[in-house]
């Protein structure tokens, strides 16, 4: 029995210490939290009943994982220790006993708070001022990952008012719901590996070691703790909400106090009835002492506060019948295989369809046609098949195999070596086509209003458009020819079409779909060539050599303007008057003048988006970066600016307020 013991021991620390290697260095964990859960559990009894078998060097005595190399590490000025974890009401009625014996005959009020499934952060401010942030680490020691949490809008780089001397916060980094989604369907349409959940999508963000990355990431973060606090005295946990909101750092918008264990499960339920609101991914509900009086007589063990329990909710998954796979064709011509279902209600919501994201996944989960298969929804956005119900197999079932030919076109389709995507190459694939155009006309590109999908799947199957350059051509009489096309809705089209003609270049670049060619690289290319003609006639290595562009990038951009049909494109496009640079600006004014002197640097909080100010100065021949050196000429500074205008103040760089700039623009 002993012997038994020692080895179902040792294959459970060894399983657990590869599941956290996973979980918090690769950020890419093969188990869900229930698995994980179940396997720590058993090892925390096994260690129980055998407490000879117990050691310091076991998981169960360990806090996350340990430090990256490639950051710089950074130690925790108070430790960041973890939660007990429990699914069981029973167990959350056992830590409320617990607390009970521990303080007999008192009121023992506790507060409720969603737990966020994000990456647990630490940010020290000293006088109000950001000076680092540090991922969990060990515990004690953590990555330090300042320039990524920077990126993030929502994070303060100074308090607002009076802060105090010293404030280390603590809280997650999450990534918003909606932007996972979008995100994961711009990785899949790239052929890129997508994203299990928002919280591995938010840790491998962090982890970035360009911090144009992270910023490009729709992270946001949830303060709920401290660690060392100098300079303001707390009593209560509830004293930390207006402390934060006065602070300007952003925390939960629900929480619930409670003074009895019915109090506390009838707040739990009630989390969970809304929980599905918020931007943010949770997975359960976090019961913690309000008092720090209390807090400081219950103490810690070596990796928990005893005064608090995270009480996670189960994955909201369903049972239902695979009716069919389908699959679907990208903008850059990836096939993408997509679950068929028999309707089933799952988070709320009736679920038809769910992602099987490509033909490995389906072989690595055995997933067939017919199966009865596990469906959640992941990040409570976008419907997934999890696994397969082996046991209820009929023998009926069929395996999937990805087409040989485009399901659109008929064209014969290729994978690429050491690649997970199938494409299509068949550039006028009617799939690609839509779907292209659809890209070129959306408001992140040319922003061609009126020309959403539902028009241009019109327009593509009436022939009007076989490229971008088509988009030109169109008239109020061809565009009559449509179903439920109103004069006026022609009008405004043919207006939007004109006034996209001259956009930004960068807006241009980006709306020709050039595979991983993103917003960042489209506007360092633009830059750095102020005109097509320039990108086209460029040679690999001076792409690679752009700052945001790199090897990848480089040789995919270089590779697109090969294409004798991409030059084609192109040459049609100027000849419809599209402007395909930045246009020489004539006289130069003496505003304008002033815009050509150096650098912009924009920073802080201003009343329209940096993005949109940045084409104002870039109209006026200026040139705008994301850092601050000796050779900017200006930094923009609005409300909240921190580290960049602390520099341009070191270095002498000339600082405008937003009324100052507006005043250059007149």
């Amino acid at each position: 029995m002993r012997q038994t013991a020692q080895r179902k021991v040792q294959m459970l620390r060894a399983e657990i210490e590869e599941h956290n290697r996973r979980y918090y260095e690769e950020a890419a964990p093969t188990i869900t939290d229930q698995e994980y859960d179940a396997l720590y559990r058993e090892l925390v009894d096994l260690e129980k009943e055998f407490p000879e078998f117990n050691s310091t060097d076991s998981p169960t005595h360990k806090v996350g994982g340990v430090p990256l190399k490639s950051f710089a590490q950074v130690t925790h000025r108070a430790p960041m220790l973890s939660l007990e974890n429990t699914y069981s009401e029973e167990e959350v009625r056992d830590f409320y006993r617990r607390l009970e014996r521990v303080l007999p005959g008192k009121k023992i009020p506790v507060v409720i708070e969603p737990k966020v499934d994000g990456v647990a952060v630490s940010l020290l401010y000293e006088a109000g001022q950001l000076r680092y942030a540090a991922t969990r680490g060990d515990g004690t020691v953590g990555d330090d990952i300042t320039q990524n949490v920077r990126t993030i809008r929502s994070v303060p780089v100074r308090l607002k008012g009076s802060a105090p001397s010293i404030l280390e916060v603590r809280g997650e980094v999450f990534m918003h719901k909606e932007g996972f989604a979008k995100l994961n369907a711009a990785r899949a349409e790239d052929g890129l590996p997508v994203f299990a959940n928002p919280r591995n999508a938010a840790a491998g963000s962090l982890k970035q070691l360009d911090p144009g990355i992270a910023a490009q990431r729709p992270l946001g973060v949830i303060f709920y703790g401290t660690g060392q606090l100098e300079g303001a005295e707390l009593i209560r946990h509830t004293d930390l909400f207006p402390l934060f909101r006065r602070l300007g750092l952003p925390a939960g918008e629900r929480w619930w106090i409670a003074e009895s264990l019915e109090e506390t499960l009838r707040a739990i339920h009630e989390l969970n009835q809304v929980r599905h609101g918020f931007a943010y991914q949770t997975d359960g509900a976090v019961v913690k002492i309000d008092s720090f009086a209390q807090r400081e007589l219950l103490g810690f063990t070596a990796k928990s506060p005893r005064w608090a329990i995270a009480f996670k909710y189960e994955a909201e998954r369903a049972d239902t019948r695979l009716l069919d796979i389908l699959v679907q064709v990208g903008r850059t011509g990836v096939l993408t295989p997509v679950a068929a279902l028999e309707p089933v209600t799952v988070g709320g919501s009736r679920v038809a369809r769910a992602t099987l994201h490509n033909e490995e996944e389906i072989q690595r989960k055995d997933i067939r046609i017919g199966d009865t298969v596990v469906i959640e929804k992941a990040g409570d956005v976008i419907p997934a098949v999890v696994s397969v119900r082996m046991e209820l197999r009929t023998g009926a079932e069929r395996e999937f195999h990805m087409p040989k030919n485009c399901p659109e076109c008929g064209s014969l389709v290729q994978k690429d070596e050491g690649q997970v995507a199938v494409r299509c190459v068949n550039a006028q694939c009617p799939a690609q086509l839509r779907r292209r155009i659809s890209h070129f006309a959306s408001r992140g590109a040319m922003d061609i209003e009126g020309l959403g999908e539902a028009m241009v799947a019109q327009m593509v199957e009436h022939r009007l458009l076989r490229d971008v350059s088509d988009i030109y051509r169109l008239d109020a009489t061809r565009l009559g020819e449509l179903e439920r096309v109103g004069e006026k809705s022609i009008s405004n089209l043919l207006e939007a079409i004109a006034r996209s003609k001259t956009r930004p270049l960068w807006r241009l670049i980006f709306g020709l779909g050039i595979l991983h060619a993103g917003v960042s690289a489209s506007r360092a290319l633009a830059d750095h060539f102020q005109n097509l003609q320039g990108l086209m006639d460029s040679s690999v290595d001076e792409l690679q050599r752009i700052s945001e562009v790199g090897e990848v990038v480089g040789q995919s951009i270089h590779t697109f303007f090969q294409e004798p049909a991409n030059r084609a494109l192109i040459a049609r496009l100027a000849t419809a008057d599209v402007h395909l640079d930045d246009g020489e600006p004539g006289p130069i004014s003496a505003a304008d003048s002033s815009f050509r002197q150096g650098t912009w640097v924009i920073t802080g909080t201003l009343s329209q988006p940096r993005d949109e100010i940045a084409e104002a100065i870039i109209a006026r021949g200026g040139k705008v970066s994301g850092s601050v050196s000796k050779k900017t000429g200006y930094v923009l500074a609005g409300e909240d600016a921190g580290g960049k205008l602390e520099k341009a103040k070191k270095l002498g760089v000339r600082v405008l307020s937003e009324a100052e700039f507006r005043a250059m623009l007149l």
